[in-house]
């Protein structure tokens, strides 16, 4: 790389793009230890918060809200399900189907997790004053949408070019 070439830290852009990774990287080590004492991670927060708000939602449904692969929530789902913290109910229409729950357990633990997590945002950003929040907040949708776009759209191969 010669002298007149700018490195990618030099970049504004890149900065920012680090801090934010940094940002959530840290924030999700801190609700982890956060969550500690009620015996579940990040991932399991994210399932119970979403099926408190979606009672009832298929798992491949969750699985697309979570962006994540039906191989995790295949993993994720027996372990919370013998927790006693989720169920899973066939759906009446389609057999192949599978709808989930949250029991009473589940929704204890969820409003608690969600306290918990509530305060630790509120924390994090009481310094911010909300016209900063809304700002970022439409600044990290529009990467969302846009990433999510670049998803949606099929991959060149080097014969395409």
């Amino acid at each position: 790389m010669n002298k007149n070439q700018s490195l990618p830290w030099d970049h504004p852009r890149f900065r920012s793009w680090i801090a934010v990774a940094r940002a959530c990287q840290l924030m999700q080590q801190s609700l982890g230890r956060a969550l500690a004492p009620l015996d579940i991670k990040p991932p399991h927060l994210d399932i119970l918060i979403n099926l408190f708000r979606f009672e009832g939602i298929s798992q491949q449904e969750l699985a697309r809200k979570l962006l994540v692969g039906r191989s995790n929530m295949s993993m994720l789902l027996p372990q919370m399900e013998s927790r006693g913290l989720i169920e899973r109910r066939g759906d009446k229409q389609d057999k192949r189907v599978l709808r989930l729950y949250l029991t009473e357990a589940g929704r204890r633990v969820t409003e608690e997790a969600m306290t918990i997590q509530t305060a630790l945002i509120d924390r994090m950003l009481s310094q911010a004053p909300v016209e900063e929040c809304e700002l970022m907040t439409v600044h990290m949708e529009r990467i969302v949408s846009l990433l999510m776009q670049d998803e949606s759209e099929p991959l060149e191969t080097v014969g395409d070019q």
